[in-house]
C-alpha cells in the first residue's frame, strides 16, 4: 500500500521505456535497433554451431577437419598464419612488440637490482624487486599472448644489459619510479593508437594493464618518499626493508 502510494505520487516524473519499466536514460533509435540485430546474430550463431556440434557428433568428429579445410578459403589469416578476426594497422603490432621487449627490459633490470640489494643484505627490498622481476615478465608474456591471439608473429628482440651499480637505496627507486613512468607512457601511446585505429580488441586489452601500471607506479612513489624521509639513516632502512619482507608497504589509501 505505502509503495503504490508512492509510486503513484511520483509516477509523473519518471520516464518508461517501450517496455513499460522506469528509464533513467532514452535510447537512440539506432542504437537499439542495433543493440536487437546484434541479439539476433547472437542467436544465430547459437543455432549455427548446435548444427556443427550435431555434424561432428555424427561423424565422431573425423569430419570437423574436413569442414574446416572445405572453409578455409573464407577465413583471413596473420603474419603467423593463424586465423585473424580483424587485421591489425600496421603501427598497432610494431607498438605492441616494442612494448613487450620494454616490459623484458623491466625484468632484468628488476633481477640486477635484486642483486644490489642481496649484497647489501636487505632481504625485504630483495623480495620486491624479485617479485617485481616476475610481474615484469607476466606482463611481456600478456603481450605475446595478445600478439599471437591476433594472428601476429612474435619476435623476442635481443636487450642491452641492464645498470647494474647504484649508491644507495633512494637512487634504485628513483630510477625505478622513472622506469614504470617510461611503461606508462608506452601504454598510453598504445592505447591512443589502438582508438585511432577503432581496435576495440587492443583497447579492451589494454584497459586493465594501464590501471595496474598506475597502480605500480603510485607503490613506487610511496618507497620512494618513505626512503627520502629517512635519509641517511640505516635504521629507518632497515624498517622499511623488514615492512617490505613482512608484505607490509602498500601507500595508504583514504577511500579504504
Amino acid at each position: 500500500m505505502v509503495q503504490s502510494s508512492i509510486a503513484g505520487s511520483n509516477s509523473g516524473s519518471i520516464s518508461t521505456g517501450p517496455s513499460g519499466r522506469a528509464m533513467a536514460q532514452a535510447m537512440e533509435p539506432d542504437l537499439l535497433d542495433g543493440l536487437q540485430q546484434h541479439l539476433s546474430m547472437e542467436r544465430q550463431a547459437n543455432i549455427a554451431y548446435t548444427a556443427m556440434a550435431l555434424w561432428c557428433a555424427e561423424r565422431e568428429l573425423r569430419g570437423f577437419v574436413q569442414h574446416l579445410g572445405s572453409n578455409s578459403g573464407s577465413i583471413s589469416t596473420g603474419p603467423s598464419g593463424r586465423a585473424m578476426a580483424q587485421a591489425m594497422e600496421p603501427d598497432l603490432p610494431d607498438g605492441l612488440q616494442q612494448h613487450l621487449s620494454m616490459e623484458r627490459q623491466a625484468n632484468i633490470a628488476y633481477t640486477a637490482m635484486a642483486l644490489w640489494c642481496a649484497e647489501r643484505e636487505l632481504r625485504g627490498f630483495v623480495q620486491h624487486c624479485k617479485q617485481e622481476a616476475a610481474d615484469e615478465q607476466q606482463h611481456a608474456s600478456l603481450f605475446a599472448d595478445y600478439l599471437i591471439s591476433r594472428a601476429q608473429s612474435v619476435t623476442l628482440e635481443a636487450l642491452p644489459a641492464p645498470r647494474q651499480q647504484w649508491s644507495n637505496v633512494e637512487e634504485i627507486l628513483a630510477a625505478v619510479f622513472q622506469m614504470e613512468a617510461e611503461v606508462t607512457t608506452s601504454l598510453q601511446q598504445l592505447y591512443a593508437l589502438a582508438e585511432r585505429a577503432a581496435d576495440v580488441r587492443t583497447t579492451v586489452f589494454l584497459d586493465p594493464i594501464i590501471q595496474g601500471q598506475i597502480a605500480a607506479e603510485h607503490h613506487v612513489a610511496h618507497l620512494l618518499g618513505r626512503v627520502r624521509l629517512g635519509r641517511g639513516d640505516a635504521t629507518a632502512l632497515l624498517v622499511i626493508d623488514g615492512e617490505l619482507s613482512a608484505g607490509n608497504s602498500q601507500p595508504a589509501s583514504l577511500a579504504g
